[in-house]
């Protein structure tokens, strides 16, 4: 099979993997970004009509406006494969889109397009569904896309998802977040047989601006059956199986590699009340306390606020722990608070302690600043450190589907590949297959940068929520545990009562403290 790389204009909206994470918001400072950023903006008073024209039809016409007939535009992109023509009309008036006829002489595979209607909140589309009798690994391509100098281009990549169990797999959907109801356009993986494809004329009547006409193409060729994935054997994880004596997720040795081989490693910690005030170093030392006696090596800071440098570093140095600190970049972009927390941080100066520095919280998925301005931001701050003392790595960390479309301009700065991956949040995960899952989408990150080890730099499973109960954050933190632990930082050891409940009804829930036992 040929694969077939087509941009594709209109609203296209980026998203794979388990994205749709709200984070609570500090009133003081925005350690946690919201995620809820919409693709699109909804303007009050304009309104976008899409029509979706299949075969011959009985097109409804309202009345024409004055106006002289006009030839439709340009498609959006090359019509070299018959996926559907695609035509946006900008202005008001009667459009004539000609007659076409394709014809392609063998199988080919490329990215289509397909449409549906989003609705406020988070959305799932696309993707490749597949059904398996018993635990095993599926390889397939899935459709996504890549943002390069501000142009959306949508693609074919392949990816291996571990099917932990029976069932229906949903494998790399699109996920989209929306503001208010609007038709979200989404590439897929599409197959044409050899023939010759025809759209007939359409002449359209457009009484509204930006009107988009769908125009598919009819053909005589036989359909391509639905294709069939190569599968392996690969271990499943039921709940009584006894933990094994190392993880499931055994990614090839790198240079600069963190975390361990065991079922623990690190996790997060703010150093907030549950007012929301700074804690007292005293009671920061206490929870440190605590954190090291269960286990854990390493503890994840977010910001330089509420003196967490100096106070979680005298208790990580106490207790004998190290550090993952960062310079958090928030709604002022790379030249606000960041800065500050560079300059604090070098003020402060306890290398020793760390082991690693994350420039950027999911930074680029908040709109915060692209991957460019990010890119460039990591650079130079990498070589502050480096003045200052400090010989360790710098990373940054974003959800896998703005890290596949980033990838291009964030491998050269970053020394290793973070990402933040919430089985929680994809709602195609159970509990019992959280590991599994959070294992599969590192080894995609892995791949981005060739020869560069990856972490997950945040993950976890809420006691209290929709979809969950104090059960089943037991049963998807030790599979995690026993699949990613060592590669994996915890959110969080303490429930964080500082942060409002979310829509999920989970946010201030995700403390381990009363499990922790468990694995």
């Amino acid at each position: 099979m040929k694969a077939g790389l087509i941009t594709v204009a209109a609203a296209m909206a980026a998203g794979v993997g388990a994205r749709g994470h709200m984070h609570a918001r500090h009133n003081h400072e925005a350690l946690h970004a919201e995620r809820g950023m919409a693709n699109e903006t909804c303007v009050a008073g304009c309104t976008t009509i899409y029509t979706t024209i299949y075969g011959e039809a009985t097109l409804y016409s309202p009345p024409p406006p004055a106006t002289t007939s006009k030839p439709a535009p340009a498609p959006t992109y090359p019509v070299t494969v018959p996926t559907p023509y695609v035509t946006t009309c900008p202005t008001t008036g009667v459009y004539t889109i000609p007659e076409t006829t394709i014809t392609i002489t063998e199988e080919v595979t490329v990215c289509g397009a397909s449409s549906t209607k989003a609705t406020p909140g988070t959305n799932y589309a696309g993707g490749v569904t597949t059904v398996v009798e018993h635990s095993t690994t599926v390889v397939c391509p899935y459709a996504t896309t890549v943002v390069s100098g501000g142009v959306t281009t949508s693609t074919i990549s392949t990816t291996s998802y571990v099917c932990p169990s029976a069932g229906t797999y949903t494998i790399a959907p699109m996920t989209t977040v929306a503001e208010c109801e609007k038709v979200w356009v989404y590439p897929t993986v599409t197959s044409y047989a050899p023939g010759t494809y025809t759209h007939t004329k359409v002449i359209e009547t457009v009484t509204e601006t930006d009107y988009v006409i769908f125009c598919p193409y009819t053909s005589s060729a036989p359909a391509v059956p639905a294709p069939t994935y190569a599968a392996s054997p690969a271990p499943t994880y039921p709940a009584s199986k006894p933990k094994p004596s190392k993880p499931a997720y055994t990614p090839s040795s790198k240079p600069g590699e963190l975390g361990n081989s065991g079922t623990k490693w690190a996790i997060t910690y703010s150093p907030f009340t549950a007012g929301g005030e700074c804690k007292a170093a005293a009671d920061v030392m206490v929870d440190i306390e605590a954190i090291a006696k269960s286990g854990y090596t390493s503890v994840r800071i977010y910001a330089a606020v509420c003196s967490g440098l100096v106070n979680v570093g005298a208790a990580c140095e106490k207790h004998g722990l190290k550090m993952i600190i960062g310079v958090f970049i928030d709604h002022t972009g790379i030249g606000g608070a960041a800065s500050k927390d560079v300059t604090d941080i070098i003020a402060w100066g306890k290398w020793s302690l760390v082991e690693l520095v994350v420039i950027g919280n999911e930074a680029i998925f908040n709109h915060y600043c692209t991957a460019s301005e990010l890119a460039g931001f990591i650079s130079t701050t990498k070589a502050k450190f480096a003045s200052s003392g400090y010989k360790g790595p710098c990373t940054t960390t974003e959800p896998l589907d703005v890290l596949q479309a980033s990838y291009g301009v964030l491998c050269d700065v970053v020394d290793i590949m973070g990402a933040n991956i919430h089985p929680y949040f994809n709602p195609s995960v159970k509990a019992a297959s959280a590991g599994p899952f959070v294992a599969n989408q590192l080894s995609l990150v892995e791949a981005l940068c060739p020869g560069k080890p990856a972490i997950n730099l945040e993950t976890g499973w809420p006691s209290k929520g929709k979809h969950t109960s104090p059960e089943d954050q037991i049963t998807a933190m030790k599979s995690i545990a026993d699949t990613v632990g060592g590669k994996s930082v915890v959110l969080s050891f303490f429930n964080d009562l500082w942060k409002d409940a979310g829509d999920c009804g989970c946010e201030c829930s995700f403390g381990i403290e009363d499990i922790v036992s468990y694995f």
